[in-house]
């Protein structure tokens, strides 16, 4: 299928790919990859692949540059949808191309990994203990582009610092609100009230959050299909409940800056949580690596993941 195909798809090949990505999505072991560093956190990303800052000249030759760095691991031989469910992306990575496709028609018909989209334009100031989403200037727009090219859902991303039960609620509130409206568009949105995992009341606002997640999930239509994204909690299945909620599709865990031994610890230990892992993914891979040593460590990165989140 070529671009100008792809941007023009019927709404039957689309509802075709999506009840398919759906049952996938529901139903089959993996995990989700998380390739969707924006502006903000593409030059961390890039140092620890061994790419410093020096190496580029302005954003656009940056995000060359990290593209080359996904589409590297995106066209691995052990990069594919046996043991990887979805891959998060960018706006920027969207509206590329990997080995002569557009990128989410690469990674469902050549890999058979589901695309999903990051919305979020970034964070608010911190207020009550939180950090809301920006306002979404675009949303509606950004939504038909990605419906246009053949995108499974979303992902939008909050912060959560302190245990304060307004701002955590003012957080699942926001992101619920512009889940619905998600869903009306055909879309499956990832609601990602992320806790930060170095709160020294972590535990405390988790127990908060979770009963604010729970009292939006059973308000939801019955049509409404909604993934939740969460930091992996201080009590062991906290989030059961909503894990076994008719409305959600899938839980998935971030790693918030665990190391990859850590957050496969965690994350073994919350049974029907599966890993939707970023710096925990791409650690230890290096731009020096020649491609043999590069996809055995991709590789055994990818095995661990996928067995941490069997449990």
């Amino acid at each position: 299928m070529g671009f100008g195909q792809n941007r023009h798809r019927s709404k039957k090949q689309h509802m075709r790919n999506f009840d398919t990505q759906l049952t996938k999505m529901r139903t089959q072991d993996g995990f989700v990859a998380a390739l969707d560093q924006s502006g903000g956190s593409t030059p961390k990303a890039l140092r620890l692949y061994g790419i410093p800052e020096s190496d580029w000249n302005g954003e656009q030759e940056m995000f060359d540059i990290v593209h080359e760095m996904r589409t590297r691991i995106m066209t691995s031989l052990s990069f594919n949808g046996d043991r990887i469910l979805a891959a998060i992306l960018f706006e920027n990575t969207m509206d590329r191309q990997v080995a002569g496709r557009p990128t989410a028609d690469y990674l469902w018909e050549m890999k058979n990994i589901v695309p999903i989209l990051k919305v979020d334009q970034g964070l608010a100031e911190a207020s009550d203990g939180v950090q809301l989403m920006k306002p979404i200037t675009r949303l509606d727009e950004l939504l038909k582009k990605a419906r246009a090219a053949g995108m499974f859902g979303t992902k939008m991303r909050s912060v959560i610092k302190t245990a304060n039960e307004k701002g955590i609620q003012a957080v699942v509130d926001q992101q619920f609100e512009l889940g619905k409206h998600i869903c009306r568009t055909g879309l499956v949105p990832i609601i990602e009230p992320e806790v930060d995992i170095n709160s020294t009341e972590k535990e405390a606002a988790e127990a908060i959050l979770e009963r604010c997640i729970m009292s939006w999930l059973d308000h939801l239509e019955p049509v409404d299909n909604v993934m939740l994204k969460l930091t992996l909690p201080e009590v062991d299945n906290l989030y059961a409940k909503a894990i076994a909620h008719p409305s959600v599709v899938r839980v998935v865990a971030l790693s918030g800056g665990y190391d990859r031994a850590e957050a496969n610890a965690r994350l073994a230990r919350n049974n029907g949580m599966v890993a939707s892992f970023s710096r925990a993914l791409t650690e230890g891979l290096s731009v020096d690596m020649d491609d043999e040593t590069f996809n055995s460590a991709l590789d055994e990165s990818i095995q661990s993941i996928f067995e941490a989140s069997l449990t």
